[in-house]
């Protein structure tokens, strides 16, 4: 009597979380690629801010709250912050679009992992960012601005803007995904991102702000970014940068984890 046997059943391979992740960052780019116009044209504005505001404004460097350095110098580590938040404010769009053309039910029902959805859209958001970035401080350095604090400082504002990206980009993410309307992220991300910019240090010294505003400004991310990158850029750190870098990373997490459990529960309820 022959027995017959049963080779047991074979498992497909699942990817690793990094190739996961490195597959839907390499989707983003080349999108991004495609449609290059986009964030060629979100760099016209830092133009007209440093060029225009720095030729406008260019007397009140004159004055002793701006020390040494003239306004253009003070200007440019606001207008690189301002870039990056506006960028990262808008990045759910592209998730809100993909639930609109049925891409993201393909990825939901595939053995992708949430987290590696979130971060490989996130990943190729702050290397456009950090494109971005590099091209504003290019533009600050034409217009006149200066940057003692050399090659490190660089870094160090370059990084701090990584961060405050972070934030946005996940915060953006985890709205659309709970909205799923472009109409409401775009009104929340002009609701935020106005008086953020403008409750902080980006255009005038604190000692030259309304003292409400002071207060404001002291717990408000954007001015810890700002001043970080600027302390960066001059060589000359806040007294308080220790924890306001802090601040910007625990919320850069938050954000994150955010971003993660947004895409889960869009899942639960479609």
């Amino acid at each position: 009597m022959t027995t017959l046997t049963f080779a047991p059943a074979v498992r497909p391979a699942r990817a690793g979380w990094f190739t996961q992740t490195g597959q839907v960052l390499r989707r983003w780019l080349i999108a991004t690629l495609r449609q290059a116009w986009g964030p060629v044209m979100s760099l016209i504005q830092p133009v007209i801010w440093i060029v225009l505001f720095g030729a406008v404004f260019s007397s009140l460097g004159e004055l002793p709250q701006f020390g040494s350095a003239g306004y253009i110098d003070y200007l440019v580590p606001g207008i690189l912050m301002m870039t990056v938040l506006y960028s990262g404010a808008w990045a759910g769009t592209g998730f809100i679009d993909d639930i609109t053309s049925g891409v993201m039910d393909q990825y939901l029902t595939s053995p992708l992992s949430r987290s590696a959805i979130i971060t490989g859209q996130l990943a190729q958001q702050l290397i456009v960012n950090l494109a971005q970035s590099l091209v504003v401080l290019g533009i600050g350095w034409l217009a006149g601005a200066r940057f003692p604090g050399g090659i490190g400082g660089m870094l160090v504002a370059l990084g701090v803007a990584t961060l405050l990206a972070t934030i946005f980009c996940c915060a953006s993410t985890a709205v659309a995904l709970t909205t799923r309307s472009q109409i409401a992220l775009i009104s929340l991300s002009q609701l935020i991102v106005l008086p953020a910019t403008f409750l902080s240090t980006t255009m005038m010294p604190a000692e030259l702000l309304p003292a409400w505003v002071q207060d404001v400004a002291r717990w408000n991310p954007m001015n810890w970014a700002v001043e970080l990158g600027r302390g960066g850029l001059s060589g000359e750190y806040p007294a308080e940068g220790w924890w306001q870098a802090a601040g910007l990373a625990v919320l850069a997490c938050l954000a994150f984890l955010w971003a993660v459990r947004s895409i889960r529960a869009y899942q639960r309820s479609v």
